[in-house]
């Protein structure tokens, strides 16, 4: 196939530009697609600014230019082609949306829990006495020791064996078994070095419990959610906290709340396309939370202007986007600003890249075929000879 020549050289008038992966994560081209005809025109083999200007510059017949925001894909047109219009895509800004968005909610995750339900007050003939709290809670791995150790010496006491024989047996000091066998309860050895002490994780530790009562119960995520916030120290800490203790403490009644994620697929979502019951907690989370109707309100009305090509309307929704009290929001609305041209021209015009996004799929499939053995000259030609 390497040999086959290409195609005849076709100057595109609407070309659609995207990235597509040679090496995930390492090695990224650029695949260019005759928006009109659906055909491909070209691989490059890298994203920068100056190989797509280089490229573009040679067919001056292209008039429209369909591409994300990404800053070498504007620097490239602008200087290869300043003659034809530059369009944003459609679902790369919903896509944009979509992530501020979900910032939002996480940020204003505390909303999406219940209103605690008051308990009713006990009767006085019902009320009884607190019992003391317990220095060590049920799990914890000293104190569970400590307790089977506390059983195991009063069971072998109460058979009678003498507090040495106790000792020889269990491999214990004559005055560790005098300590235990002196000791009523296992909660009166719960002294030493371990009770009470401070540990790097103790400012983090309300917000452990938070999270564990949102419904989050990963370690892992809780512990790369208190790096954020300046933990400096290893998982092991977060994770044998959290078995310790939150594994032990009592889950909160009735369902979760729903996910930031969860909550975020309901806003973006056309009213009309939610089932019932999702349509009944967004209306019950959106009542708790003003910040979170506005952010709604907000969607509602960007997606009106997608879906209605009323680009006009963007400078207008970039405003009050920006009033807002969405750090989110306002940071991906400062961004339009940075692409303004490009993104009214996408939120107006009927040209998007959904085509290119199929080939950048395509392009995948013919990777895995030929296992990554063969080179880019190969990958261009199978890509270009598509039919």
């Amino acid at each position: 196939m390497a040999s086959l020549p290409d195609p005849a050289a076709v100057v595109p008038r609407v070309v659609g530009v995207d990235e597509y992966a040679q090496r995930r994560g390492r090695i990224y081209g650029t695949v260019l697609v005759d928006v009109e005809t659906r055909r491909p025109v070209d691989l490059l083999p890298d994203r920068e600014a100056d190989t797509l200007a280089a490229w573009l510059a040679k067919r001056p017949g292209i008039e429209v230019i369909c591409r994300d925001r990404a800053v070498f894909y504007a620097e490239g047109s602008t200087r290869g082609a300043p003659q034809a219009l530059q369009v944003a895509d459609r679902w790369h800004l919903w896509h944009n949306l979509g992530q501020a968005a979900e910032k939002c909610v996480y940020r204003h995750r505390g909303c999406l829990r219940p209103a605690p339900v008051q308990p009713a007050e006990p009767d006085e003939a019902e009320t009884t006495p607190d019992l003391p709290s317990q220095p060590w809670p049920t799990g914890h791995r000293f104190a569970e020791r400590t307790r089977a150790k506390h059983a195991t010496v009063h069971a072998l006491l109460a058979a009678g064996h003498s507090k040495r024989s106790v000792a020889r047996q269990l491999g214990m000091g004559h005055s560790t078994v005098l300590r235990f066998a002196g000791a009523a309860t296992p909660e009166a050895l719960f002294t030493g070095q371990w009770q009470n002490r401070r540990t790097a994780l103790d400012p983090y530790k309300p917000y452990l419990h938070d999270r564990w009562q949102d419904g989050c119960t990963n370690a892992w995520q809780l512990w790369e959610e208190v790096k954020e916030q300046g933990y400096s120290h290893g998982y092991a800490s977060v994770r044998d906290y959290i078995r310790s203790v939150l594994r032990g403490s009592p889950q909160p009644i009735g369902p979760r709340p729903p996910t930031a994620r969860t909550v975020t697929r309901w806003i973006l979502t056309h009213p009309d396309a939610l089932q019932e019951p999702d349509r009944i907690q967004l209306k019950t989370v959106l009542a708790a939370c003003p910040e979170l109707d506005v952010l709604a309100g907000h969607v509602r009305s960007f997606a009106r202007m997608l879906t209605q090509l009323e680009g006009h309307r963007l400078s207008e929704w970039i405003e009050a986007a920006s009033a807002a009290n969405l750090p989110a929001l306002q940071s991906f609305a400062r961004h339009l600003e940075r692409d303004l041209d490009a993104v009214i021209a996408g939120l107006s015009l009927p040209w998007n890249s959904g085509v290119v996004e199929g080939h950048v799929n395509r392009i995948k499939m013919l990777k895995r075929q030929m296992f990554g053995r063969a080179g880019f000259e190969l990958l261009r030609k199978r890509v270009l000879l598509y039919s």
